[in-house]
Parts: C-alpha cells; structure tokens; sequence
C-alpha cells in the first residue's frame, strides 16, 4: 500500500511540475504587438506587414502657447572652457516659443482605424536602414528631440573638441535597456538601438548637466517635431480616423481626433497653457552629479 502511494505521488507530483514548465514556456514575449505609439510595449515583429497603397493622405498643423513664454535661463558653462569658447550666451531649450508658436514638440498617431476597420496597432513596418543622428555640438545635443522606430539605428556623434557621457533613461520594465558611454572629442560615433516602443526617452550627458535631448520610439513612421515656426508634418497615414498627441518636455500631453480621406490631409492644430508644468524632467529625467562614472568607456 505505501508503495502504491508513493507511486501515486511522484506520477503526480511530476505531471505537475510539467504543467507548469508548460506555462512558462507559452508565456508572452517581446514581440507581443502594442499600440501603435504605445508608451512601452511590444516590438515590431507581430501584426500584418503594412503595404503601402498610394492613398495615404498627410497630417499637419501647428504647435501653439497661449500666455507669455517662460523666459530662457542663462547656462554656466564655466566648468568646461571647450563648451564655454564654442557656445556664445548659451541658453536653456526647455521651452523654445517663438511669436507664440512651440518648436520641440513631439506628435504622432497614437491609435485609431483605417478607412477599412484595421487598427493600425495591428500592422508591422519595416525598420528603416537610414541612421537617425543625435550629435553633441557646442555641449547641446542637436536635434533637441528626435522620433525613431524600434531596432532602427541612432547614430550619436561628437562635434565638440571635449569628452561626453551620453546616458539613455528609458522607464523601467519599458523593455529598452539603460546606457551610458563615454565618447572622448574626435572620437567616432557610438551606434545604439531601442527594441521598444516608449514615449519619450530622456538622454542627458553626465559630464555636462545641462545636456539633455528626447527620444521617441514610435512602432510606426507616422511622426513629426515640431519647427520654430510650431508647423509639422505627418507623411504616408493611411486614410482612417486617428488619436494624435503632441507631447512637450514641459507642458505634457494634448490629444485630438483627426479623420483623414484617401490622398486626403487632415489639420491638427495644438495649444499648450504656459503655466502647465507637466514636466518630463519630474518624472525619469533627474539630473544626476557632473562627472559621474560611466557604465561603459569607449576609446
């Protein structure tokens, strides 16, 4: 009887430590598909490969402030004599309005339906093979913010005769790795990707505070920053009806609803209050101690 009943129980005690191997093993992965802009979420490998069909129609409109611009800050660039010789009366780019228009914000197409009931959440693309560049110039990053899609290259160059440290600071769990590299001036360029999408990565230089750039990862080509003048531009979006958002480091978040007609183009026009304070900086963005010891030193 005793052996009759230890049998009985490693014959189950096995079959549930199967059960449970099979579990784990069907778990989700990182190619589970999220939303089309999604904050953080899935990569680009699941969902029907979109084709472009020749009705794509386009999105523009313009980045407006309503009230008076915070004024720019002066930067002391003092702790570096490079910085301070190649950058004349150097001043902050936390909010850069001009004749009440915003430059420096990031739109794109959030979610929503094409104009035969598809998601765009449940479509692919191609990783694109341009390189998109963020370059260190006069210690700024130069663009400010900057749109990529997932596992496409970013290209960071050095144009100033001084070190950086270019530190990337996605959110936790989003699926994007933290990085943190030393680039000597004269050095060649440091090549990185995002597997994920997220809206948005801070970049900051540990060596120079005052260092700082945004990164949108976008599962789709469908984004723009805003210019100087607060216009941009959407390209190639199917016809369909959309959610877009434009983003600022500073004021946060709008939304709006946009329908767009085959060959068609649609206008989305945005105005920030200028006493938000949706800060990206109190969020992941913190200012970390000048001359803190990078992860990796390239030479």
């Amino acid at each position: 009887m005793l052996k009759k009943r230890a049998g009985f129980w490693l014959a189950n005690s096995i079959m549930v430590s199967l059960l449970a191997l099979s579990f784990a093993c069907g778990g989700k992965t990182d190619d589970a598909a999220d939303s089309g802009g999604g904050d953080s979420g899935g990569g680009t490998t699941a969902g029907t490969k979109y084709a472009a069909t020749g009705n794509e129609g386009t999105v523009t409109g313009k980045v407006s402030m309503n009230g008076a611009a915070p004024a720019p800050q002066k930067i002391d660039m003092s702790q570096d004599a490079n910085c301070a010789a190649k950058s004349k009366d150097p001043m902050t780019e936390t909010v850069m309005a001009k004749d009440g228009k915003l430059a420096n914000a990031f739109i794109y197409v959030k979610d929503g339906t094409t104009a035969d009931g598809k998601k765009i959440a449940d479509f692919s693309f191609d990783t694109p093979s341009a390189e998109v560049v963020l370059d260190q110039s006069g210690c700024r990053y130069v663009p400010h913010v900057i749109g990529i899609q997932p596992n496409q290259k970013l290209k960071v160059t050095n144009s100033d005769p001084t070190g950086h440290n270019i530190h990337a600071l996605p959110k936790s769990g989003s699926g994007n790795e933290e990085w943190n590299e030393s680039q000597p001036g004269g050095a060649g360029p440091i090549t990185k990707t995002f597997k994920r999408s997220e809206i948005l990565v801070p970049v900051k230089c540990n060596q120079h505070p005052w260092m700082k750039a945004y990164v949108g990862v976008i599962k789709h080509p469908f984004y723009a920053v805003s210019k100087e003048d607060g216009s941009f531009e959407i390209k190639g979006v199917p016809a369909g009806t959309y959610t877009v958002v434009a983003w600022h480091e500073k004021f946060g978040e709008k939304t709006a609803q946009v329908k767009i007609d085959a060959k068609g183009a649609a206008t989305s026009d945005f105005a920030f209050d200028s006493t938000a304070t949706a800060s990206a900086e109190g969020g992941s963005l913190k200012v970390m101690p000048a001359l803190e010891i990078p992860m990796t030193i390239r030479h």
